[in-house]
């Protein structure tokens, strides 16, 4: 056939080959885990400067609480960030923790997938080995600048200090400071002056809020220089830390941010969080690959031996059910088990009636102090929290918690002109509306529209444009504008007592919040959308293994029983919300409706004695009586439930309930009213007011 028919056929082959098998066999190679990362560093969570910045001292935080928490130290925790050069910062956290050995510290901060928490089924910040190294890894990359470590055990030992870089090719840290071996630096006064005269960055002296300090004798500070953006408002390192403070109340932060301003989070509470125990894997949560490599793995001990030592709840008699269900002998050696015989192992496993695992390895952080956390960092008038009973999701023990701040004003009434002026320099909105939603928590599009309608601004103006006066224009009309009717529910997200700050929308969190009937609860909501008011959501997930959607641990999946405990902890606190709401409703028509009363009895009175001269007071007495009586709901003082009681001095918060008068606002009394002439003099010097609004002092 013709070369131009075969072509033309599609049967041809190219005259010379592009490769051959062998030459594509020669190419092929090991991928380390730390230069697949390197190249895909947005799976960690570095995939722009203002997040790296963020996701370093997070990850550096986390451990360092997980650290000292395991120690049963009451954690000291020092943050700063300094800018070092244009889009350059160096980031510095220091803790008071039991300190790291010599030999593990350049493992620890210098090779990914190094750690302790990975094996162990135990609740922890934690979980990959991959976050403070790939920190690391990424300000080495970003800014050429080794990570800086000084770690120190004990008073009378030495401390240790590393500079240290990844070898991305073997995942192998290379320390490049000692000759390779690390630096000790010796105990006491001579080790001070040797810190001093080397700049070597090291807090000594743990301050207390009531002006006391010690001497810090342990801990680990670690610093790394990188590549990023400091920025105010929504995602920031400032609001990672002040939610930090909201679910770790036993923690005291020391904060110092790039522009020099320190500020300390003191803990509220001196009684550290349970100690989470380690359980085994739970039959429900394995699969068969995994449970063949178990058995492979032991190869000694008998079937029900295996069982009974390798999961959790797993008793002799649960044991011997699942060899009877599995048809095999409950002494035959897990060596001689093949492949047909584990899978049938497995089934009757997944079939096996097993109580759920043990609870002791998750630790919630529990309603009071959630309470506490929420209402030292959210104002507001009315508080909830809800503590679900444990779950278990593919095996693994989770809990649910929820946390509801409501009333109290918005961010933006706090904010000061300096630092409007502050956060427009920061911000890389192309428009003003992007501007205000992006920056101020709760900010929606209605109350971006009601802020820049009130100071005469066009909605697409860039904030970096504005003048003087259009600034104090701004300025003036964030701290003017109520933007409660239109301002969104804020949602704060948390998984093992971290703050989750980024990719909201994919998270089953906030797909709980959003799917919710606030409405019914007294809140206005457009459907599919979070609901209007000054209200906060603090949502909590605790887990031994809690399901990221990524790497970056950044939004919890959506598993049907997680999404099920979602829904009962929010409908809680909504239930609560929505009493609340309702029978400060009531009063507040109930104070009108005496307040209309009280404006006419005097005429009334007055009117009466003109028509048929009886006694004006006498009947002034009486009308104010009746009124008193058909306005009492204004009077009563409620519980927790929105129960009436009779003593305000037997007042009984219950679990789980706060409620704060800070804004209490009061109106006439039946004494305060248009009077008889004669006794008007009189009464105006006896004058009672009735609160209307909060009716709790909690």
């Amino acid at each position: 056939m013709p070369e131009k028919e075969k072509m033309a056929a599609g049967t041809s082959t190219p005259k010379t080959r592009r490769s051959t098998a062998e030459a594509m066999a020669k190419g092929q190679r090991d991928i380390s885990v730390s230069e697949f990362f390197a190249k895909n560093k947005h799976l960690l969570g570095f995939d722009n400067p203002r997040k790296s910045l963020l996701t370093t001292v997070k990850e550096a935080v986390d451990n360092s609480l997980d650290a000292c928490e395991e120690a049963g130290i009451l954690p000291v925790i020092w943050v700063q960030l300094e800018p070092t050069q244009s889009g350059r910062y160096r980031v510095s956290i220091q803790d008071n923790g039991p300190g790291i050995v010599k030999k593990q510290i350049p493992l620890i901060f210098g090779k990914l997938l190094y750690g302790s928490k990975f094996h162990r089924l135990r609740m922890s910040r934690g979980q990959q080995g991959i976050g403070i190294s790939a920190a690391g890894m990424n300000g080495m990359l970003t800014s050429g600048q080794p990570v800086k470590i000084v770690s120190k055990v004990s008073v009378r030992k030495p401390a240790h200090y590393f500079e240290l870089q990844i070898d991305t090719k073997k995942n192998q840290p290379e320390i490049v400071n000692g000759k390779g071996d690390g630096i000790d630096i010796p105990a006491g006064e001579k080790g001070r002056q040797y810190i001093e005269k080397a700049g070597i960055a090291w807090e000594t002296v743990i301050p207390h809020e009531d002006g006391t300090s010690e001497d810090v004798t342990h801990g680990t500070r670690v610093t790394i220089e990188l590549a990023a953006i400091y920025k105010k408002g929504r995602g920031s390192v400032d609001e990672y830390i002040e939610q930090t403070a909201i679910a770790n109340p036993h923690i005291t932060v020391h904060y110092v941010d790039p522009d020099g301003t320190a500020r300390s989070y003191w803990r509220s509470t001196t009684e550290l969080p349970a100690e989470a125990k380690e359980i085994k894997p739970h039959p429900y949560g394995v699969e068969l690959g995994h449970l063949m490599a178990m058995m492979s793995a032991d190869n000694v001990n008998t079937i029900s031996q295996f069982l009974q030592s390798s999961f959790s709840c797993v008793t002799p008699a649960v044991a011997r059910r699942i060899c009877e269900a599995a048809g095999i002998g409950s002494r035959m050696t897990t060596k001689k088990i093949g492949r047909d015989e584990a899978d049938k192992v497995f089934r009757a496993m997944q079939e096996a009636k097993i109580r759920p695992p043990a609870t002791d390895c998750v630790v919630p952080i529990g309603q009071g102090l959630l309470l506490k956390g929420i209402s030292t960092v959210v104002p507001g008038e009315f508080y909830a929290a809800s503590s679900r009973p444990p779950a278990v999701y593919r095996g693994n023990p989770f809990i649910i918690e929820v946390a509801l701040a409501y009333g109290g004003g918005p961010q933006t009434h706090a904010i000061t002109h300096d630092e409007l002026n502050e956060l427009i320099g920061q911000t890389d909105a192309r428009t003003l509306r992007k501007f205000l939603m992006d920056t101020f928590s709760g900010v929606g599009s209605d109350g971006a529209d009601k802020i820049m309608k009130q100071a005469g601004l066009k909605t697409r103006k860039s904030p970096s444009n504005l003048t003087t006066k259009e600034r104090l224009a701004l300025h003036d009309a964030l701290q003017n504008v109520s933007i409660n009717e239109g301002q969104s529910m804020q949602v704060m997200r948390f998984a093992n007592r971290v703050p989750l700050q980024f990719q909201a929308g994919a998270c089953a969190i906030t797909q709980a919040v959003m799917g919710m009937n606030w409405r019914s609860y007294g809140l206005t909501q457009s459907r599919g959308n979070l609901p209007n008011g000054p209200v906060s959501v603090m949502v909590h997930v605790a887990s031994v293994w809690v399901p990221f959607t990524s790497e970056s641990k950044e939004a919890v999946a959506n598993y049907p029983e997680i999404e099920k405990e979602l829904r009962l902890a929010l409908q809680f606190v909504g239930r609560k919300l929505g009493m609340f709401l309702r029978r400060r409703q009531k009063v507040k028509q109930e104070g009108e409706r005496r307040s209309v009363f009280l404006r006419y009895l005097g005429e009334v009175a007055q009117a009466l004695h003109g028509m048929n001269g009886c006694d004006t007071q006498e009947v002034y007495d009486h009308l104010l009586e009746v009124a008193k009586r058909k306005t009492a709901d204004a009077d009563v003082v409620l519980d927790e439930r929105g129960k009436v009681i009779q003593d305000e001095s037997e007042l009984d918060l219950g679990d789980g309930v706060l409620i704060v008068d800070n804004a209490a606002k009061t109106v006439p009394t039946a004494d305060a009213a248009v009077k008889p002439a004669a006794a008007a003099e009189e009464a105006s010097a006896e004058d009672d007011s009735v609160e209307q609004g909060e009716l709790f002092d909690a």
